[in-house]
Formats: C-alpha cells, structure tokens, sequence
C-alpha cells in the first residue's frame, strides 16, 4: 500500500474527520445520505458538512445528486481507529425472493426511500450481495438489508437503543414495502424470525 494512505497528515483531516472515515469503512458504504450519516454519527449538521466537504476535496468522496458516493480512494485509506459506539448485532428476519425478480430493480426501488421509523442510510456491495442500511429517526437503531442471490436477510444493529420491539417493528416495515414491489403472485415464500437474542425486550 501506498504510504501515503497510512499517514492522515497528508490529508491534514482532523479527529472527526477521521472518525467519520472510519465509520464509513466500518460500514463498508459505497453510497450514503447526508441526513441518514448526520443520524448515524450523530453529528451537528453544520460540522458534518464541513467535514464532508474536507473529504471532497482530498477526492474521498464525491457529491452527487442522489447523496454522496465513495471514491476507490477510501478504499486505499487504511483504518486510523475504530469509532467509539459499541454496538450489538441481531438477526430479525429472512425471506426467500422470486428467483425471477430482477435484484437491480429492487435495490433500485429501495434505496433513497424512508419507511416508517427507518431514514435511509446508504448502500454497501460486496462479494456479490448488496447491504442497503437505514437508521431510525433517533438514529438509535440501524436496520440493514442484505441481499444475496434470492435471499433477502433484515438485521438490526443497536448503537444506542437495546429496543427490540422497535427494531422488529420498522424491519416489518421493510419487509412490507419489499412485498408490496413484488406482484402479488410473487410474495416471498417464507418468512424465519429468530427469537433467542440477548438483547432485552423493552417497549416501542
């Protein structure tokens, strides 16, 4: 790797730049929203815009107009340290999909959109399955999709609220506009909740 990429000093980027880098790679982003990333980081408005312009200009990120995409840069940028939020990871629904739904069609018709509680976060891809992530409005709660194959999986991860009940109900959330995009010939055909978490049940 470049050397260059491991000394932050050539970017002359602050701690919370850093941080917000960080949390990007972490999220392994390829696309992301300026609101659902205010949410995530919990950051002021007026500071993260400044950051996220910083991040423009040395080429991280590029603006466009659907949110904000990031470069082949970032992926070079090593890891400076991890974020500060300590988060737990649970699993909330499977479903099978049409094997003949078109996968860029979906993705296409999901991304962007807000749901109930959910915000739109921002996209990741890799090794061939598609993860779109939102955050509820408290930004509390992170709900992430992935796609693989015919496979849709809903997990939840619980950066500040340990709010299951919450969690359930805007992954059902989800999973009703997913159905609502296929045609009523061609709901998903089955449906896996996992009830054996650690995470203890508080009301929405």
């Amino acid at each position: 790797m470049d050397s260059k990429w491991e000394d932050s000093s050539e970017f002359c980027l602050s701690e919370r730049d850093n941080d917000v880098l960080a949390l990007l790679s972490e999220e392994d982003l390829t696309t992301f929203s300026f609101d659902g990333l205010k949410r995530r980081s919990r950051l002021h408005p007026e500071t993260l815009s400044r950051i996220l312009n910083r991040l423009e200009q040395e080429g991280l990120i590029k603006k466009g107009s659907a949110g904000y995409d990031v470069t082949s840069k970032l992926s070079n940028f090593a890891h400076l340290h991890p974020t500060s939020i300590t988060e737990s990871h649970v699993p909330l629904l499977q479903t099978y999909l049409p094997s003949d739904l078109p996968i860029s069609q979906l993705v296409s018709n999901l991304k962007g959109k807000w749901f109930g509680l959910l915000r739109w976060l921002g996209l990741s891809v890799n090794d061939g399955s598609i993860t779109l992530k939102w955050i509820t409005e408290d930004g509390g709660i992170q709900v992430d999709a992935n796609i693989s194959e015919t496979v849709l999986t809903i997990e939840a991860k619980f950066i500040q609220d340990k709010n299951l009940n919450m969690a359930l109900k805007a992954s059902y959330q989800l999973l009703s506009h997913v159905s609502k995009l296929c045609s009523p010939s061609r709901l998903a055909k089955h449906v896996s909740y996992y009830g054996n978490t650690d995470v203890t049940m508080t009301s929405a």
